[in-house]
């Protein structure tokens, strides 16, 4: 079985001592680890550390750090996720899904037609409940790296800053010529436009567009707004990236 993972967003070094921070050592003590138990520590800048726990008390959980192992798992495939916001656990699952399929950076989009509105104190914790997700998610998975999450943005101001990648979105409106996956011939990036529950309107879809992103279709069945980017995700990974 191999060894818990914790994310620890701190400066980590080879023989160090670390007295973990209330969250992490609550997780230690929920997984019932003893004293010698061996655990994995990164701290999403890149490689990890194996390490032990040399303290188990109550209320206090020491681990030593073992050397710095240059292990990555990211994909050659950098991939951005412009994802329209949706409510409820979609857009906790979502993020969570395709944080474990190896994207590179998330930009949440307050569309038109998102059902949930955020002011900016209840944006501010939806993004830092969102980074929560993107640990755990790399805890899990084995990533060493966080994806990047952006705050909270608006169609149009994500347009105009869009990588110059190729540009793909996800709508219903493309035609029976629009390209397929397998056709685009991705090298090492891509951006990818999915929109929340009810897509985006016309005009937020003429918009991009204008700004280059090429509609696609992966199929004739309509994809619920937490299912379609971990559908493309996948795909484009096995064409493209880790596969």
């Amino acid at each position: 079985m191999s060894a818990p993972r914790l994310y620890l967003p701190q400066a980590l070094s080879p023989g160090a001592l670390i007295d973990l921070p209330a969250a992490q050592a609550r997780h230690v003590q929920a997984l019932r680890l003893g004293q010698g138990d061996a655990l994995c520590l990164f701290n999403g800048e890149g490689g990890e550390y194996p390490a032990n726990l040399v303290n188990a008390e109550r209320g206090k959980q020491t681990v030593q750090l073992g050397a710095w192992l240059a292990i990555e798992r990211e994909s050659p495939l950098a991939i951005t996720l412009a994802l329209g916001i949706s409510a409820g656990d979609r857009m906790d699952f979502a993020l969570q899904k395709a944080t474990e399929l190896g994207v590179a950076r998330i930009v949440p989009i307050a569309a038109e037609r998102s059902v949930v509105r955020l002011s900016d104190e209840r944006a501010l914790k939806r993004m830092q409940h969102w980074q929560g997700i993107l640990a755990s998610a790399c805890e899990q998975c084995g990533r060493n790296r966080l994806p990047q999450l952006q705050a909270v943005s608006t169609l149009t101001a994500f347009l105009a800053n869009s990588p110059p990648s190729p540009r793909l979105m996800l709508a219903l409106q493309a035609g029976p010529d629009a390209p397929r996956l397998r056709d685009l011939q991705l090298q090492q990036q891509a951006s990818l436009l999915i929109g929340p529950e009810g897509g985006y309107s016309e005009r937020e879809l003429a918009l991009a567009l204008q700004y280059g992103f090429e509609p696609l279709r992966i199929g004739p069945r309509v994809l619920r707004t937490e299912t379609a980017p971990l559908a493309v995700i996948a795909a484009l990974q096995a064409l493209y990236g880790d596969c």
